[in-house]
């Protein structure tokens, strides 16, 4: 079950404010397989290890990272229900306790992600996957700018037209997260191609090295 985006970002993280002497972030450049490992591991070295499940003593979350936001997303234990629980009362008790853990960890997770916005330049966003669903949090609606042909356009109108959108805008946003259910798999192949693509291009030669010519 995913929450509804809220438009104005985060409500309870604040802004950037200054950002001197970034950490991590600066010294990973703009590889994005390094900058999405250097996030999980100081995710994982900075929280609280009873917070999410995971093997052994190391807990297991999820780290997705884009040029605005990281969202950290850690599976929580479902709570207990008797056997002949009703679909309906698994989902309550669910809900119940993605309440309580929001709630009873706000304080912290708002120090921790303070901490990541500084060092990472990006906004945190949080989420927890509890009995098979994953819950988001209050997270980043970022605008972007597209330009799109009539035949697009169409498409788009034809969404509005039917109600399943109010607006362009909303109906653009619903085909993306169409594509993104149903492609999933590509998706994640393409992100890797990209990656081994960034890694085979960071230990070729440096052009800007010792052994460059000298510009006249």
């Amino acid at each position: 079950m995913t929450r509804g985006h809220h438009p104005h970002g985060h409500g309870s993280h604040g802004s950037h404010g200054s950002h001197e002497g970034h950490g991590a972030g600066d010294s990973v450049g703009t590889d994005t397989a390094d900058l999405t490992g250097a996030v999980r591991g100081w995710f994982t070295g900075r929280l609280p290890q009873d917070w999410f499940a995971g093997d052994g003593d190391a807990i297991a979350i999820d780290v997705q990272v884009d040029r605005e936001e990281i969202t950290v997303v850690g599976a929580i234990a479902a709570p207990q229900v008797s056997d002949g629980a009703s679909d309906a009362e698994r989902a309550a008790a669910a809900d119940g306790r993605v309440r309580q853990f929001r709630e009873s960890t706000r304080e912290q997770r708002m120090a921790i992600a303070r901490e990541a916005e500084h060092r990472f330049d990006r906004k945190v966003a949080w989420g927890v996957e509890v009995d098979d669903r994953r819950v988001l949090f209050t997270h980043l609606a970022v605008p972007v700018m597209t330009r799109l042909r009539q035949p697009e356009r169409q498409v788009l109108d034809t969404l509005v037209g039917a109600g399943v959108a109010r607006s362009r805008s909303e109906a653009l946003a619903w085909s993306v997260r169409l594509v993104g259910q149903h492609a999933d798999e590509w998706l994640r192949e393409l992100r890797s191609a990209m990656e081994e693509v960034e890694r085979v291009r960071a230990k070729g030669p440096d052009s800007t090295g010792e052994d460059a010519p000298a510009q006249e």
